[in-house]
């Protein structure tokens, strides 16, 4: 499948968009997208252009209350300044790098939310599928 893809949070904010670049190439199940994504692709033929408005629950999972954490200061970078809202990488066992939305403070150190950044948010999809091969 080729096609070009938006996502845009409900407040119009644009996440994603490959609609000024190359479009993108998958096939169902390889992981390029999430699964919810996906599923929201299925039956979509060529030169369907829509929109649709979707969960981020249901696109990129259910949050679990598990991957809330409170990281330690000593544990963050010691230029790390405290943003509410802000997504950045953490680093995980492993050596991979995961997303984190920092949610609070407090002397304890910084709470840390690892569901995916999207998963609370709702999101408004904008796909153009260009050829199903």
């Amino acid at each position: 499948m080729r096609l070009h893809l938006s996502i845009h949070l409900d407040d119009g904010t644009e996440v994603l968009s490959s609609f000024d670049d190359e479009p993108l190439d998958l096939r169902i199940g390889d992981g390029t997208l999430a699964p919810g994504l996906e599923s929201l692709l299925l039956g979509l033929t060529a030169g369907t252009d829509g929109q649709m408005l979707a969960d981020g629950a249901a696109v990129y999972g259910v949050p679990d209350p598990a991957l809330i954490r409170t990281l330690a200061r000593a544990d963050l970078p010691p230029d790390f300044r405290f943003v509410p809202g802000l997504v950045m990488l953490f680093d995980a066992p492993g050596g991979q790098q995961t997303p984190g939305t920092l949610l609070a403070e407090s002397d304890a150190g910084v709470e840390v939310d690892f569901n995916h950044p999207l998963s609370r948010r709702g999101l408004r999809i904008r796909v153009r599928v260009l050829e199903i091969a």
